[in-house]
């Protein structure tokens, strides 16, 4: 095993006293390209280009002497410290800390990032990351090979973004370029790069925010707001499957949650919408009537959401669509809840307004390989002045789940 184990954050300032001293002393030095060229490293020392950080983690660990390993950025922040110190390593390291690349990214940038999601993409959560894009105002996101700008950018399609493309940060190359999300896979980016996403309003007043990333005290509280808020005067009301309580049972169902995307389809009023995408979802909303896409985007502006309305009927309509993980059906029948189906969503939430309706949906949602659980909602609505009833609400909620695909 090693007998000292350094983690080096490099932003391209000079090396300080403690990683020169170091890095003078050790045996072996593990980094990038560009880290094992510095002049500081010793010529006798083993060097180890750093690709897999497990690999090189299994390197170190056999080495009999004193190890350094360089980093970009904070080794500490989405670094490589969180895989040295795992246990089946065995290895104590110190650290000497830098400027992340996130901070650099915005600073050349101009730009506070107190209200900023950061997310990391490669190839396995590339998908996720591009939600987080979706759903929030300002994103940065580390990238990877296959999963960079170019890939963001075609993944955005149908959502306007500006990048802010930030490459080599801290060498001689360091290049900061602004291209909206349509344009970056005209380009091919240097790694390593940051990628500033931009879209929508500033998630944090202009005095600032007294928590990181997106604020969840914003708006108003409560999971589901009152009908009457979704009340745009236009006359419309809420459909059948919107009332508060169903949504808020519809919610609960399906969780969604950072760095899922929601489908709403027959999203009416934009009520159930708008609520899925303030616990941080992606939700693409989807209605034939332009009135109700209207609305949505309505709703969306009123509670300071970001989403994507899609109009067109449904299921034609949803061949184009990303891959959803949760889904709510508001309109369309056993129809469009087996066009849903045939994606393999984790988890599809729709209602019925009679039982023959919900057995029909519910065995299509069985024949699909879902769990199905059926539960008949009844509220009753009283004036309290009098303890006299005002309104009833009687539906079927059905949901299914994969059970290979929980949670």
């Amino acid at each position: 095993m090693a007998d000292r184990v350094t983690v080096i954050g490099w932003d391209g300032s000079p090396l300080t006293a403690a990683a020169r001293a170091a890095l003078g002393a050790a045996t072996l030095v593990a980094g990038a390209a560009h880290h094992l060229a510095l002049a500081e490293v010793p010529p006798a020392a083993e060097r180890v280009r750093l690709g897999s950080v497990a690999l090189a983690a299994r390197r170190i660990a056999a080495h009999r002497g004193t190890a350094v390993v360089f980093a970009d950025g904070d080794p500490g922040f989405f670094g490589v410290v969180r895989t040295l110190r795992a246990p089946e390593y065995g290895l104590e390291v110190e650290v000497v800390p830098a400027v992340s690349s996130v901070a650099a990214a915005f600073a050349r940038a101009g730009m506070p990032w107190d209200d900023a999601q950061v997310v990391v993409a490669h190839r396995r959560t590339l998908r996720r990351a591009v939600n987080v894009c979706r759903a929030h105002a300002k994103v940065a996101v580390l990238t990877s090979p296959g999963a960079g700008p170019a890939e963001l950018g075609l993944l955005l399609d149908g959502v306007h973004r500006t990048f802010v493309i930030c490459e080599e940060l801290g060498t001689e190359r360091e290049q900061v370029s602004v291209v909206t999300s349509d344009k970056a896979a005209d380009h091919t980016w240097r790694d390593p790069n940051v990628v500033i996403v931009i879209g929508g309003p500033a998630a944090a007043a202009e005095s600032g925010g007294w928590i990181a990333g997106r604020d969840p005290g914003t708006g108003p509280r409560g999971w589901v707001q009152p009908d009457e808020s979704y009340d745009d005067g236009s006359g419309a009301g809420l459909g059948e499957g919107e009332t508060e309580l169903l949504r808020a049972a519809q919610l609960a169902r399906l969780g969604p949650r950072v760095g899922d995307l929601v489908w709403d389809i027959g999203c009416g009023s934009g009520a159930f919408a708008a609520e899925a995408a303030r616990a941080g979802a992606a939700v693409i909303a989807v209605d034939r009537d332009p009135r109700a896409c209207a609305r949505t985007e309505s709703a969306a502006r009123r509670l300071g959401v970001l989403l994507q309305v899609v109009q067109g009927g449904a299921p034609h309509v949803l061949e184009n669509l990303p891959e959803p993980d949760v889904v709510r059906v508001g309109g369309g029948g056993a129809a469009v809840v087996s066009a849903v189906a045939d994606r393999r969503p984790r988890r599809i939430v729709t209602h019925a307004a009679t039982r023959d309706e919900a057995e029909l949906v519910g065995r299509d949602l069985t024949e699909h390989g879902y769990r199905v659980e059926c539960a008949l909602l009844q509220s009753v609505a009283l004036d309290t002045r009098a303890w006299s009833e005002t309104e009833r609400s009687v539906a079927f909620l059905l949901s299914g789940m994969l059970p290979d695909r929980a949670p």
